[in-house]
């Protein structure tokens, strides 16, 4: 950021926070969030990091959009099942949490899409991915949610693929997304990463653009990227 004000009116999106609002206070304070600025999340708001109530607090407080991620959706899921008096899969650390939230957290959750569109800046927000060529209404929400990779016959997979969706993808618009953690943005023509890995004790990034502004081609895009460092190591996957 440059040492003087931002200029109002900025676009504003963060990559997978996972309960860590700490970091994301932080990074919020790093870019001088303004009440003018459009703020953004890229879903997995909860789960696995330590303050996952105070996550939603502060989208409530700031008035920020987030879309929804697979972590987030899983707790809705189990949540509706319980609601029909069945039950569904919930690893026990996410069902404390969902007996934890509140009836303004659920309306939050209930409230987020698979998608925003950010017209002014040319950009679509999901926390997966989205097939290359096909239109979004016609997008599986299993690939919103949840692709990391394309299948050999350019089929959506999460996990044990090779092609990453965004080396694939041509737009317009600009996609940015989340859910696939690596210590380094993605960076394509048409597509960004920003899942940097704050729970896993990396960063937590977000992408910023001025009032209009595109996003820049890929040897100028860490210009417009900005992230803090995770206090600590929340969660550790486990071992395969």
């Amino acid at each position: 950021m440059s040492n003087g004000h931002p200029k109002p009116g900025r676009t504003i999106v963060v990559g997978d926070v996972h309960g860590c609002r700490d970091e994301a206070e932080r990074l919020l304070e790093l870019l001088r969030f303004g009440p003018d600025d459009a703020l953004y999340f890229l879903g997995d708001l909860v789960s696995r990091g330590p303050d996952p109530e105070g996550v939603l607090a502060l989208l409530r407080r700031t008035r920020a959009r987030s879309v929804r991620g697979n972590h987030d959706d899983a707790l809705l899921r189990w949540r509706a099942a319980r609601q029909r008096g069945a039950d569904a899969p919930l690893k026990t650390g996410e069902r404390h949490l969902a007996e934890r939230f509140d009836a303004a957290d659920w309306e939050l959750l209930e409230s987020l899409p698979l998608c925003i569109d950010v017209p002014e800046n040319n950009l679509r927000l999901v926390h997966g991915g989205v097939l290359p060529g096909v239109p979004i209404e016609e997008q599986p929400p299993q690939a919103l949610l949840a692709m990391r990779y394309l299948g050999p016959h350019n089929e959506p997979l999460e996990k044990g693929g090779t092609v990453l969706w965004g080396s694939r993808y041509e737009g317009p618009p600009h996609v940015v997304f989340g859910h696939h953690a690596d210590a380094e943005p993605q960076i394509h023509p048409w597509a960004t990463g920003i899942d940097t890995g704050v729970v896993y004790g990396e960063r937590l990034t977000a992408l910023v653009l001025e009032k209009g502004a595109r996003v820049p081609p890929p040897e100028r895009r860490r210009e417009v990227l900005f992230s803090v460092a995770a206090k600590m190591q929340y969660y550790v996957p486990p071992r395969r």
